[in-house]
């Protein structure tokens, strides 16, 4: 029997560290060639790294959240034949965080204290699921006193209660109100690691580099849905649904060549600009693993249809967890929406090192004036953000003024 140590490989890009997420595997388990051993997380995707040989587990470095760099030891297996020969602990990189051994298995948790003691819950008088039997006046006079009726012995005709009812239960020091429940004690503590983990650096590299400012605006798309609908309707059976987004990225094809600040990336540390002829358009994406953005790459080459289908293939590979790297990295500008969720205003954060996001909320029938008249139109607002040290104020207005302009009157999304 040999030894045999498996080092972290470069999972692509150079990568230099990655985090471990989660283990498959325990020391003593036995596992077979290109059986999975661990989750890693990189910058921007989970990696499942399969065992390169068959064996038994001897050791595991590296507890979930812990940092890895590549070509630390990672697992340690009793294999066949000849083995390699682990390197020594002191032959690591010297920047590599000391391995931690096989994971350590969750502490029991604190014994809970005992519930507290409480008075024994007044007993319903009346049977359950029946209202009790009283008068008006009598309800009325309970509601002031704040005694609930279905814990009343009631001694009139047929359990009915009584003003004297009410005083007798008064007099007999019940209390007017239902058990009280137990408090609530329990503190869990999550560990922000993996996806979780790569969110919260984003966000706070976001926020900490960018000076966000945010823009809201008021757009009628009554006729816009009205088109969407009818397209809907006339191609659904051979073409997928369309939803707002792609009217949206169409607009934004059409605005973008009068507003190259902001469909660019800004390189704050080389003082750089660069701003994209492309349009690659981030679609911020909800999975069970928290928020991701796919990319519809080169949306100006594309019919709404051909970004119907690519939001769709792309939101479902990103909530399997099958999206590749490349198609969740190298947009220009990004889209959010939270759908029948929209709320009336957000103010969205930047796609880091992205200048600008643009945020969908949710569409409402709501009164307006229009021509002297009061018509009850289909109103939907726009909250954009953009980074103020490259986009001005103005410059974010107008360009949004033009989305609302192509979106109110979307047959100029087709025209010249």
């Amino acid at each position: 029997m040999g030894r045999y140590v498996f080092r972290l490989p470069d999972v692509g890009e150079g990568i230099a560290e990655v985090e471990v997420v989660n283990w498959h595997v325990t020391p003593g388990v036995t596992v077979a060639e290109d059986d999975p051993l661990v989750d890693v997380m990189t910058d921007k995707a989970t990696v499942e790294l399969p065992s390169p040989r068959a064996g038994k587990v001897l050791e595991t470095n590296g507890n979930p959240g812990d940092k890895i760099r590549v070509g630390s030891e990672l697992v340690v297996l009793e294999v066949e034949g000849a083995g390699e020969a682990p390197a020594h602990k002191d032959s690591a990189p010297a920047s590599a965080p000391v391995a931690t051994k096989a994971a350590k298995p969750p502490e029991a948790p604190a014994p809970e204290a005992p519930p507290v003691e409480l008075p024994a819950a007044p007993v319903a008088k009346a049977p359950a699921g029946e209202k009790p039997l009283a008068s008006p006046a009598v309800r009325h006079r309970a509601y002031q006193l704040g005694i609930p009726l279905q814990f009343v012995a009631g001694t009139g005709p047929a359990g009915r209660i009584l003003h004297a009812d009410l005083d007798a239960y008064r007099a007999s020091g019940s209390r007017t109100a239902p058990a009280s429940r137990a408090p609530r004690e329990a503190v869990e503590e999550v560990k922000i690691i993996g996806l979780r983990r790569r969110i919260a650096e984003r966000m706070q590299q976001s926020k900490r580099k960018i000076p966000h400012y945010s823009y809201v605006e008021e757009l009628d798309v009554t006729e816009l849905e009205e088109l969407r609908a009818h397209l809907n309707a006339r191609h659904a059976a051979d073409r997928p649904r369309l939803t707002l987004l792609p009217f949206l990225v169409a607009a934004l094809v059409r605005a973008i060549p009068d507003f190259p600040q902001v469909n660019a990336q800004f390189d704050d540390d080389a003082g750089i600009v660069r701003r994209h002829a492309a349009l690659h358009v981030g679609i911020a994406t909800q999975t069970a693993q928290g928020l991701m953005v796919p990319v519809v790459r080169h949306a100006e080459t594309l019919d709404l249809w051909q970004v119907a289908a690519e939001i769709t293939r792309l939101s479902a590979a990103t909530r399997d967890g099958k999206a590749t790297r490349d198609e969740l990295g190298g947009s220009t500008i990004t889209i959010t929406s939270l759908g029948p969720l929209g709320g009336i205003v957000t103010t969205p954060v930047i796609n880091y090192p992205e200048v600008a996001i643009v945020g969908v909320n949710r569409i409402v029938e709501r009164p307006v004036v229009r021509g002297g008249q009061i018509v009850v139109r289909r109103m939907m607002n726009l909250s954009s953000s953009f980074d103020h040290r490259v986009v001005d104020g103005w410059d974010a207005a107008q360009f949004v003024q033009e989305l609302k302009r192509l979106l109110e009157q979307p047959a100029t999304l087709f025209v010249a």
